[in-house]
């Protein structure tokens, strides 16, 4: 019969199919247990590995988990070492100590400063006319009582000698409006023109101690603020000898840290060795899994059977094949 034909074809090409589909799983299976393990092969070429370094200053430590990744890492300074920095820490927390006392020690210093301070202020509160005029004043009082002395004498002089009345060197007013001298005896004239020299000099004197007042006002502030530096700079100074030992046990440190450094430095030049030879693995593998798939994912015989299903051949035999025949009763049957 025409269907049962048919049937059979469809079932050929089916099961052809399916096995053709059977190949094709298994071999992606394959591939990507191929592609796994690639990776993985890989991944452990580029993992960490630090190198364990041992030199004359210390030791390094490195700790792993169960999986061979780094889990811990440290160092350990050699005996020697360590009894130098023990030392050296002693030193460290005298000198902080002493560092610490060192404000209490030069407090005389911000004291004294503030002293100047005030002492300066003091002095410029006063104009250089100011201490001029209060200069002139002082010592004209210290000299009053001489020149009234020599006042005395000079009359006294006078007298004895019979010219107290008599009085010479008058002048008229001067072109500017301004009285002339007036008459008086030489005695007299020469005692007020000594007078007179004597308070120039003084004004002239005057002037100069205004300006050293100021001058000497501004020195006070000056010192004041050195001696307000000196006092920060010696804080400062104290922690000098505390930062030079706390450098020096760094510096120690630092020496027994040296393994630890290389074995790291070399574990990141292997790590990074490992990653470029994975690269070239996992780039193999996935190439090999691909070929790899490509030849098992292909079924011959299923092939073979969806090939045979679709020839004419094939279905014009199953055809005849089932074609019902004639008996000799005149009935008709069927192959089956």
């Amino acid at each position: 019969m025409p269907f049962v034909a048919a049937a059979i074809g469809a079932g050929a090409s089916l099961l052809g199919g399916s096995m053709q589909a059977d190949a094709s799983r298994s071999a992606a299976q394959e591939s990507a247990r191929a592609q796994l393990e690639a990776a993985r092969i890989a991944a452990e070429a580029a993992k960490f590995r630090p190198v364990g370094v041992t030199t004359r200053y210390g030791t390094s430590n490195f700790q792993f988990d169960p999986s061979g990744y780094l889990s811990g890492a440290g160092y350990t300074i050699s005996p020697e070492l360590q009894a130098y920095q023990n030392r050296l820490q002693a030193l460290t927390g005298g000198a902080l100590s002493q560092a610490e006392m060192a404000q209490q020690q030069y407090a005389p210093l911000q004291q004294s400063a503030t002293g100047l301070f005030n002492l300066g202020q003091q002095y410029l509160q006063q104009s250089p006319e100011q201490v001029a005029a209060q200069y002139m004043r002082q010592q004209q009082d210290l000299l009053a009582p001489s020149r009234e002395r020599q006042m005395a004498q000079l009359q006294n002089q006078l007298y004895q000698t019979g010219r107290g009345g008599l009085s010479v060197g008058a002048t008229g007013m001067r072109p500017s409006g301004a009285a002339g001298l007036g008459a008086t005896t030489p005695e007299m004239e020469a005692y007020y023109n000594a007078l007179a020299q004597q308070d120039l000099q003084l004004a002239s004197q005057a002037q100069q101690a205004g300006q050293q007042n100021v001058a000497f006002g501004t020195g006070l502030l000056g010192s004041g603020a050195n001696l307000l530096g000196q006092y920060q700079a010696g804080q400062v100074s104290a922690l000098n000898p505390f930062t030079t030992y706390l450098g020096a046990g760094s510096t120690i440190e630092s020496l027994g840290q040296q393994p630890l450094t290389l074995g790291s430095s070399l574990g990141g030049q292997a790590a990074t060795a490992g990653a470029n030879v994975g690269s070239d693995l996992l780039r193999g593998g996935l190439s090999a899994a691909l070929t790899q798939q490509q030849g098992n994912s292909y079924s011959p015989f299923g092939i073979g059977l969806m090939n045979i299903a679709k020839t004419p051949e094939f279905t014009s035999g199953l055809a005849k094949y089932f074609k019902p025949q004639t008996t000799s009763g005149g009935e008709s049957s069927t192959w089956i």
